[in-house]
Parts: C-alpha cells; sequence; structure tokens
C-alpha cells in the first residue's frame, strides 16, 4: 500500500490576528445615543475603539441610519487590514480617484469582493442592503462556501432563494445564518432587500469576525494538480471535518484552478477523494484527513494512499415480493471463483427493504457466495469486487445464479413468427419456442454475457384503462439479458415496448 504524507497543516483556534474576546477594553469612545443595554453596543464600542468606525462631531453614533456602500466598502476594508496604498482602478463610473472610498472600493474590487451594476456604477452613496452585506462578508472573511451541494445548508426563509436568475445573495446569506451570523427579520423572513443600519453593520461585522470558523484553503497546485474538478468526502462518516470545493466567481481573482476548504470539526480520521486534471489528463488522489489537537490547535494532516476501505456487499434474495422472515437464511458460505473456500459461515445481516442479506468484503477479485435457506434450498451469487482510484469504496456488482428463464406471451395474443435479431446469439444463449405456443425458453450457453433481441412478426396491443382514461401498451418483441461474473450466470426475459 502506498502511504505517503503530503502536506501537515496547522489550524489555530484563534482566527487570524483579529480580536475575538467578546469583552471591550475600557474605551475611550462614548455615544450619547448608543447606551449599552442596546443589542449592537458591543460592537460599536469594540469597532471604535479600533479606529475601524467613528462617530459624528455632535457626540452621536446615529445607530438607526443607513450606511452606504462607500461607507461598508472602507470599514470592511480596515477590518480585514488590506493593503490600500497601490490600486487599481476599478473603472467604476461614479467613482473617482477623488472619492474619499475610492482606495477601499478599488482594494475591494481587485481582489473580487465587491462588483458593481450592470450599467458600470458602483453605487457609493447607495444604502447597502442585508443580502449585499451578506456577500461582501463571505467574501472579505473567507468563510466557508457552503451550499446545499456539498454541505447540509438550511432555508429557514421565505424569501431568500438559492437557485435564481439573476443570481441573487441567497446562498451568502445561508451561509451567515449556518455560522450563527445572522438571524432572520423575522422565523422565516430575511428581508434581504431591507437597508443595514449603521448599528446592524457594526453587530454583523463584529459577529463575523468572532464567528468564522479555523479554517485552511488548499489550492489545486499544493496537491500537484493543475485543476480541481470534484471533491469526494468523508466516505467513513466520521464528521470530523467539514470539506468545500470552491470555483468560479467564488474564487479569488487569478484563481482559475479551483481550492479545497478545510473547517476541522473535531479530533480523528477522515477521508477525501480528489478528482482533477494534471496536462490535460484526469488524475484521482485519495487522502485520509487526520484531526488531532495539540497545544490548544487542531492540526489538519493530509496523508495519501490507495487504500480500499470494507465495502457492503448486499444479495437480493426475494426479488421483491415481499420481507424475509428472520430466521429465512441459514448460512452463506464464501469462496474464490476458482474454488478455494474463504469462509463456510460469513456473518451477514438482512438489509435494504429486509429482502437483502450484507456483508462485507475487504479485496478485490471475483467470488461465489452460496446462501443456504432454511427450507434447504441453495443459491448461487457470482461477486465482482473492483478496486477504483476514485473511491475509498470498491466497485460490487453481484449476479444471482439463474441459467434459464422461461416467459409466456399467453394464447390470446398472434405474435406470428418470431426472428432472432442479435447477431451470434447462440454464443449468448440458446432460444427456443415451444411449438404452437407462444412460450419462449432462453438458457445460458456459458461462453459470453450479452442481450438477444427477438423480434415478433406481428406486434402485440394491450388495452388498460384506470377510472378516467384507457391506455394502449404495444409489444414488439422480448428481450433475452445474460450476466456472468466467472462462472456464474443470470437469464432473465422481458417484453420490449417499440423503440
Amino acid at each position: 500500500m502506498k502511504n505517503r504524507l503530503v502536506v501537515l497543516l496547522s489550524v489555530l483556534l484563534l482566527v487570524g490576528s483579529l480580536p475575538l474576546s467578546g469583552t471591550v477594553a475600557a474605551s475611550t469612545k462614548k455615544f450619547t445615543d448608543v447606551p449599552s443595554s442596546k443589542h449592537f453596543a458591543e460592537a460599536v464600542y469594540d469597532l471604535a475603539e479600533r479606529n475601524i468606525i467613528g462617530g459624528y462631531p455632535d457626540g452621536t453614533f446615529k445607530p438607526g441610519n443607513t450606511i452606504s456602500r462607500g461607507q461598508a466598502a472602507a470599514i470592511i476594508a480596515k477590518m480585514i487590514k488590506l493593503d490600500m496604498s497601490s490600486v487599481k482602478n476599478p473603472g467604476f463610473k461614479d467613482v473617482t480617484t477623488a472619492n474619499g472610498y475610492y482606495k477601499a472600493i478599488a482594494a475591494l474590487a481587485e481582489k473580487g469582493i465587491i462588483s458593481g451594476y450592470g450599467d458600470g456604477r458602483y453605487g457609493p452613496n447607495d444604502p447597502i442592503k442585508r443580502g449585499q452585506m451578506a456577500s461582501i462578508l463571505v467574501k472579505a472573511f473567507d468563510l466557508p462556501r457552503y451550499n446545499d451541494t456539498n454541505n447540509s445548508i438550511n432555508n429557514p426563509f421565505k424569501d431568500v432563494e438559492v437557485y435564481s436568475y439573476p443570481p441573487s445573495h441567497g446562498v451568502n446569506i445561508l451561509i451567515l445564518y449556518k455560522l450563527g451570523i445572522v438571524s432572520g427579520t423575522s422565523p422565516d423572513k430575511f428581508s434581504p432587500n431591507a437597508f443595514i443600519t449603521r448599528g446592524q453593520a457594526a453587530k454583523m461585522l463584529k459577529v463575523t469576525e468572532e464567528m468564522k470558523p479555523p479554517m485552511i484553503t488548499l489550492k489545486a497546485s499544493d496537491i500537484g494538480l493543475d485543476n480541481i474538478g470534484y471533491i469526494k468526502t468523508d466516505q467513513k462518516d466520521t464528521r470530523v471535518f467539514d470539506g468545500i470545493l470552491v470555483k468560479g466567481k467564488e474564487l479569488p481573482k487569478g484563481d482559475g484552478e479551483g481550492s479545497i476548504q478545510f473547517v476541522p470539526l473535531k479530533e480523528g480520521i477522515g477521508t477525501l477523494v480528489v478528482t482533477g486534471s494534471k496536462s490535460d489528463s484526469t488524475v484521482f488522489k485519495k487522502y485520509y484527513v487526520h484531526i488531532q489537537k495539540e497545544n490548544g490547535e487542531l492540526k489538519l494532516t493530509l496523508e495519501e494512499t490507495d487504500d480500499h476501505l470494507p465495502t457492503t456487499v448486499s444479495l437480493l434474495l426475494l426479488l421483491g415480493k415481499g420481507e424475509l422472515p428472520s430466521d429465512a437464511v441459514q448460512n452463506i458460505s464464501l469462496s474464490t471463483m476458482d474454488g478455494v473456500q474463504l469462509s463456510d459461515n460469513i456473518e451477514f445481516e438482512y438489509c435494504m427493504y429486509n429482502d437483502s442479506v450484507c456483508f462485507d468484503i475487504d479485496q478485490p477479485g471475483q467470488y461465489i457466495a452460496t446462501v443456504l435457506f432454511s427450507d434447504g434450498e441453495e443459491v448461487r451469487y457470482g461477486i465482482e469486487v473492483k478496486a477504483h482510484d476514485s473511491d475509498f469504496y470498491y466497485g460490487i456488482r453481484t449476479v444471482r445464479e439463474n441459467i434459464s428463464d422461461v416467459y409466456d406471451m399467453g394464447a390470446d395474443y398472434n405474435i406470428g413468427k418470431h426472428i432472432i435479431q442479435t447477431k451470434d446469439a447462440e454464443q449468448i444463449a440458446t432460444i427456443t419456442r415451444d411449438p404452437g405456443t407462444n412460450l419462449f425458453r432462453a438458457h445460458a450457453t456459458g461462453q459470453k454475457e450479452g442481450e438477444v433481441f427477438i423480434g415478433f412478426e406481428h406486434k402485440v396491443t394491450e388495452k388498460y384503462c384506470d377510472e378516467t382514461w384507457c391506455y394502449l401498451n404495444d409489444w414488439i418483441g422480448i428481450h433475452v439479458i445474460v450476466e456472468r461474473i466467472g462462472s456464474i450466470s443470470s437469464v432473465r426475459i422481458y417484453r420490449t415496448p417499440p423503440y
């Protein structure tokens, strides 16, 4: 087995260098309209003490006033400590270099954190809306890009759409909600188009800073890939970390290769499968994700491996006829395809809809499972176990042994002559029709698997009526399907509707 340590990363439980204490130091700045009883007071005074926000000359903060898009840009640029000494002009029609917020707007735009309107304006004096603020905070603080495809994310808000055209701020609102940063204006409304007030903005900024989870981001190049297309996380179901693939517009400008965000949750071992490309070839990489706490820090280690985990084999026993009684199966034995017995009594359990038995297998190959029922009947199954680079679990295929099958169209239909239309059908199955009947028999030849089509001279039309309407079903022939795994064959016959 290949087990190679590829990367060791430390995740500080304290996020970055931003102060996260919930206790505000004694502030020399007091606003006459922000009493300590207000829910946003702690945030206002903390940000004021750090010179991130300020008040008015008359000693007020005016927490109920709206905050403009330009003001929001200036505050956020300070909070995340963006370098504004040398910025690139973003080209907004209404933001000249003389604008007081120009450097902040330009710095945020250059990082891909903010954008303007479709007409080329930024709207620096427009009041910022709750939804707009959510999107800016997610990008500015580089929060985990949770969504309903890579992680469970709940949407309690009637006025928040995840999929909409044009795209809305829905996903980013729900990211903040999942992290406990925001709540709604009511239990089922977020009011994304409502203007945010100065007091609310201070509170939202401070809580975002405090609630940002410890996180690591890896680019494709960090693991030797040109691009990351897909990830599969936590196949062991240990919930020790969240793994999130970030692509497209969610990436910082200039990063087109894809990134993976890791959010450690607790100590333990999880799994990660990465599908990407290198020199125009598809590449699969598998990792164990180790999360350990050392000196108050969560340390994340990626260990590349080619291991496979024990994989469940499911054998369907009743073929849709109902549930198995608890004592239906007496014993299951397992051997290799060439007859070497591996176990004369493997452990199993009833599974699926209680019409199957399941057990684990931990090596690739072809096997024969012999199921002994309590009534003395024995049924053999062929099992094919294949290793895949793209998965920690084996690919499993099973075949229930049934070397022949019979299908009777019934005497009511005049199907005329039948024609075997598949070339070399005799290598797949021997097919016969009882003289003077519509009864067909198929027997596996054991040479190869495949599909045989038998066409009818006359199509068969059936009429079916329910309470409101009648329907016509046409049948033009039958199909014989033969599956094989090693020496185990399965034959099935079914009717074929017209193409």
